[in-house]
């Protein structure tokens, strides 16, 4: 992974220079980031980037297939259906884990992937962040040869639209409190949209409406950032619309691809990159080698009720009835690549995407990355480590 580059980073890289940047980071929008914001980019070169686009581009394949929204018809619970759905996604997401599986050249694998927005506005602010406190070579990118300039409007295409910015909003449940806080604070900033809980949208007639400052304002236009799981969960929230209502709103991001384009759409997918998956109704018998697979809900959220150590066990307890709503995925071996001051480290990386509408594919427009020392990518199998969470890869060219 760019030996070179790494050693030029590894050597500017001190405690305190990583403590500086944090402060940074939380000062600009006056707010401290809740997740753990990794020590280091990671720098791919130009043949895994390749590799990593093929692998990402064969899947979009299937997502443009002029029957795909009907093959996942049954991803969508009807209780959830949400009006003027669009033609397709707006946003798609998808993550590669970093393996060898066997081989000498590092391979991507898919982990997951959703129909629905991610951190869109902080990832540009994080990767130039990286570029003010550390040298990062010129030839190396992360928005894939756009600037921010071009990046940014391209956002405020696709999510303002043709309407006024105060007539659209970024919705989400107590979008002050949420871990993602930071991205919608500088999506307001950079695009001049309204941050608005969901509990604070009144309806008259079909028409929605959010104060400001004392002042009634029109929503014209939902930059959609609810999750369904969270929104049920929530059983102390009083709101006066619900997403399924039929009103007359535009939606940047409709919801109901977030299921369309989900876990429920990965034993549906082929190809080198993609692991053995299926739903757990569709097996007669389990496999033999449970060791080597990952029990997930289909419809959680942030990696919530996965059992990656499943048993025979785990699998009986599922009621026949529910059992379409769980996959089994063969595992992937996570190969440590990035190397930090004190060993290897484990990485996935998220490719993010674009449609906008008139478009024939979506076009990939940035990235996310993780690291992880632990057994899974994730919060609780890194805790008190460091050279872990999350960052941006910068490709070269």
């Amino acid at each position: 992974m760019m030996p070179e580059t790494r050693h030029q980073f590894n050597q500017q890289f001190s405690e305190e220079k990583y403590r500086r940047f944090l402060e940074d980071l939380n000062a600009t929008y006056h707010h401290t980031i809740p997740f753990r914001v990794a020590e280091t980019p990671l720098f791919i070169p130009h043949d895994f980037k390749k590799t990593l686009i093929s692998s990402a581009e064969e899947i979009v394949d299937f997502i443009v297939r002029p029957d795909f929204r009907k093959s996942m018809e049954g991803a969508l619970p009807p209780a959830l259906r949400v009006p003027h759905e669009t033609k397709h996604t707006l946003f798609l997401a998808l993550d590669f884990a970093l393996c060898t599986e066997g081989t000498k050249k590092i391979v991507p694998r898919l982990i997951e992937m959703q129909g629905f927005p991610s951190l869109f506005g902080y990832q540009d602010f994080l990767g130039n962040k990286f570029r003010e406190h550390y040298h990062i070579p010129e030839s190396l990118h992360f928005h894939f040869g756009k600037s921010s300039e071009e990046y940014w409007a391209q956002l405020r295409r696709a999510i303002v639209g043709k309407h006024a910015p105060e007539n659209v909003v970024l919705l989400e449940i107590d979008p002050m409190k949420q871990n993602t806080t930071i991205d919608f604070l500088i999506t307001e900033r950079m695009l001049g949209i309204h941050l608005v809980h969901i509990g604070d949208v009144t309806i008259k007639g079909r028409k929605l409406f959010y104060k400001k400052g004392g002042k009634e304002f029109p929503i014209l236009r939902i930059y959609n950032r609810v999750i369904f799981d969270e929104l049920q969960q929530r059983k102390d929230l009083v709101t006066s619309f619900h997403l399924t209502e039929d009103v007359e709103v535009e939606w940047a991001g409709h919801p109901n691809w977030f299921f369309y384009i989900s876990k429920y759409t990965m034993p549906f997918l082929k190809g080198s990159a993609v692991p053995e998956c299926k739903f757990l109704c569709d097996y007669s018998a389990y496999p033999g080698d449970l060791e080597n697979y990952v029990l997930k809900p289909l419809f959680s959220f942030s990696g919530s009720g996965v059992i990656f150590n499943v048993t025979r066990k785990d699998l009986d307890m599922i009621p026949n009835a529910n059992r379409k709503n769980f996959l089994l995925q063969r595992k992937v071996h996570y190969e440590p690549v990035i190397q930090a001051p004190d060993g290897l480290v484990k990485a996935e990386v998220r490719l993010l995407y674009l449609w906008e509408e008139g478009e024939a594919r979506p076009q990939l427009i940035t990235n996310l990355a993780r690291l992880s020392r632990g057994e899974m990518i994730g919060v609780k199998y890194n805790k008190d480590k460091t050279w872990v969470g999350g960052t941006v890869c910068f490709f070269e060219d």
